[in-house]
Formats: structure tokens, C-alpha cells, sequence
């Protein structure tokens, strides 16, 4: 079996930096692919002190959509973006007041992995927080997604003037480097005893093990990778028929089969019928009251706007398109320029036949 592995160390650059995440790459680095994913081969995918969220959320999204085991490696520093008080991943241009845009928003991380099968993804995490960050997480579990399993520390702030470690992680990679790979959980307990005792017992330590083989996730991922995809589209449609009835049709429950349905048109190729199923989604969160920087409603706009771009029927376009321009009006993203690019896109179309 063949698995993916993403190692992901980021942190500012200056005197925001609390922890010298790119430290520990060489380490990781020098392990055998495929003891770091604990499959037969493996495919590693490396990204230092990133500069751009968008360039990691590419990168995870190409990850995401890889067959097989996928190991997720974090080092860095969580920051709060200060108007929705929500973690991000700080990178290499992050400071307090720009993480909104200049930092990876860290529910990403599970929105780009929700559908991916039950037990396939599996999360090592070494994580500095700063002050205002560390008082959230104390009360505030960081999720990573229902479907993931997550190891890892969080650490405090290190003292003043002082640029913390990886040591969780370099204790990973020196256990790892051994040329084998004991099961994640196994893997943590063991890092965990390797690093300093006063540390361990102030971190936030994070030991969730994946969830049971009956997630429905698993067999509509099996039918998209096999080629089946009106079977994978059928089966949620199915659940969220299911959802509407429980829950009625603004439930998160609800939600979340449509916007399944959405990625599963997405990888069938049918770029209108995804763009529209997004719209949709948004239409009706902003409708149920929520905010329109809410992060469900952006990345609903923003995947649609993505969508949108892929499609070629020009009259299809051209529909979709208005309702995406409105939309956008409300709701304008994280990416400057947002609104211009669709109006321009739409002149466009307009000369077409």
C-alpha cells in the first residue's frame, strides 16, 4: 500500500516567532518515506515556512485527494485572527494583526479532509500558542475534523525573548529514524516520555484516535476512487434526504451531505452542478442568519468562485456567474480582488456566443 505524507513546519519570521518550527524538517527528513506514512511507499510532500495560506491549502488539497494513508506532520504557532477570534496556523509573514490573511485558518484543515475515509488520516502535531491563543485552547478543543486521528502537544508561550524547540516533534522524528514506525498512538506516548517532564506537564496534550470501519465517508470515497461517481452522489444524496427529515434543511447535518454533494460533482467533472450546489449552500446559511465572514459561508462562496472558474458551457457561466457576483457582494472572502475578478470574468462572457 502507498500512502502520502505532508510535513508542514511554519512559524513568522522576526520577532513574532515563538518556535523555531523548521528546525525539526532535516530530522523528519532524513526518515524513509515510508516509515514516516507506515505504508510500503509514500509519497512526501515538504513545506517550510510557507509564505502564502493559499499555497498550503493547495498543497493539502492535492494531499486530500490522494489514495491511500495519509500522515499530516505540524510544527509551528497558533495565532488568533482578531476578528473572529478563530486559530490559525501562523506563517512565515503572519503578525497579530494580519493573521486573518496572511495565516492558515486551521478549520481548513478540516474542511479540505472531511471526505476523506474513516481512519485514514492521521494528524502529529507540535504546536506553540501565544497568550491570547493558549487561553482559547484551554477550554476550546483545536478540531482537526471528525474523520482524523490527532497526536500532539500544544505548548505555552515560551518565555519572553526566547524561541521555543520542537521537541515533541524531534522526539518523533528521532523515534522514526530508529526505521520503525509503532502505531501513531504508541508513537506519541513514546515522544511524549522522551521530552522534558516540567514541559509535558504544562502542554495541552492531544491523543484522539480515529473513529470506528461504519463512517459513511468511507464507501462514497471508495465509489469516487472506482470510477462510480452517480453511486458515491446517490449515497449522499441518500443521507442527506435523511439529514432534511431529522434535522430539517438549515441543520448542520443537512449541510454537510450538500456540500459532500458538491465536492463529489467536483471530482466527477461537473463544474456548474458543484458551483451551484455551493452557491446553494451559502444562499441558505446567509439566509439562516449567519454572518458572511462566518468560515462556512466564506469557503462556500470561495469554493463556488473556484468551481465557477472551471466551467465551459458559456451560457452556464454566464448564469452561474450573476448569482456569483451577488453573492460576493455580500460575502468578499480573504482573497483581495474577489468581486472585481467575477465582474471582469463576467464582461467576458458577455462578448462570447
Amino acid at each position: 500500500m502507498s500512502g502520502t505524507v505532508l510535513l508542514l513546519a511554519a512559524s513568522p519570521v522576526g520577532k513574532g516567532r515563538l518556535v523555531d518550527a523548521a528546525s525539526v524538517l532535516p530530522v523528519l527528513a532524513a526518515v524513509p518515506p515510508a516509515v514516516l506514512s507506515g505504508t510500503d511507499t509514500a509519497n512526501v510532500v515538504e513545506l517550510a515556512d510557507p509564505l502564502e495560506p493559499q499555497a498550503v491549502l493547495t498543497r493539502l488539497r492535492a494531499a486530500a485527494a490522494s489514495p491511500g494513508p495519509l500522515t499530516v506532520f505540524v510544527t509551528g504557532q497558533l495565532v488568533l485572527d482578531r476578528r473572529q477570534r478563530l486559530p490559525h496556523l501562523a506563517l512565515a509573514r503572519t503578525t497579530a494583526s494580519t493573521a486573518r490573511y496572511t495565516a492558515f485558518p486551521w478549520h481548513w484543515f478540516r474542511d479540505e479532509l472531511r471526505l476523506r475515509p474513516a481512519g485514514a488520516t492521521t494528524f502529529l502535531l507540535d504546536l506553540h500558542a501565544d497568550a491570547e491563543t493558549w487561553e482559547l485552547l484551554r477550554g476550546t478543543p483545536l478540531d482537526s475534523g471528525r474523520g482524523s486521528a490527532v497526536h500532539g502537544r500544544i505548548a505555552p508561550p515560551p518565555s519572553r525573548r526566547t524561541v521555543a524547540a520542537p521537541a515533541y516533534m524531534k522526539a518523533v522524528a528521532t523515534i522514526l529514524r530508529s526505521g520503525f514506525r509503532p502505531p501513531a498512538d504508541q508513537l506519541h506516548q513514546q515522544a511524549l516520555a522522551r521530552i522534558a517532564p516540567e514541559s509535558a506537564a504544562t502542554d495541552i496534550v492531544i491523543s484522539t484516535p480515529g473513529p470506528a470501519a461504519g463512517d459513511p465517508h468511507a464507501a462514497i470515497t471508495a465509489a469516487v476512487q472506482s470510477g462510480r461517481h452517480s453511486e458515491a452522489d446517490a449515497l449522499a444524496a441518500r443521507h442527506e434526504r435523511a439529514a432534511v427529515a431529522a434535522h430539517g434543511p438549515t441543520s448542520e447535518e443537512a449541510l454537510h451531505w450538500t456540500e459532500v454533494r458538491a465536492d463529489l460533482a467536483m471530482f466527477a467533472g461537473d463544474a456548474g452542478r458543484s458551483c451551484h450546489t455551493w452557491l446553494t449552500v451559502a444562499t441558505v446559511r446567509l439566509n439562516a442568519g449567519q454572518a458572511p465572514d462566518a468560515p462556512a459561508v466564506e469557503a462556500a462562496v470561495d469554493r463556488a468562485h473556484h468551481q465557477w472558474g472551471q466551467i465551459r458551457d458559456t451560457a452556464r457561466a454566464r448564469e452561474l456567474g450573476a448569482a456569483l457576483a451577488e453573492l460576493r457582494g455580500r460575502v468578499p472572502g480573504r482573497r483581495e480582488g474577489a468581486l472585481d475578478h467575477v465582474q471582469r470574468q463576467l464582461r467576458q462572457l458577455q462578448t462570447q456566443p
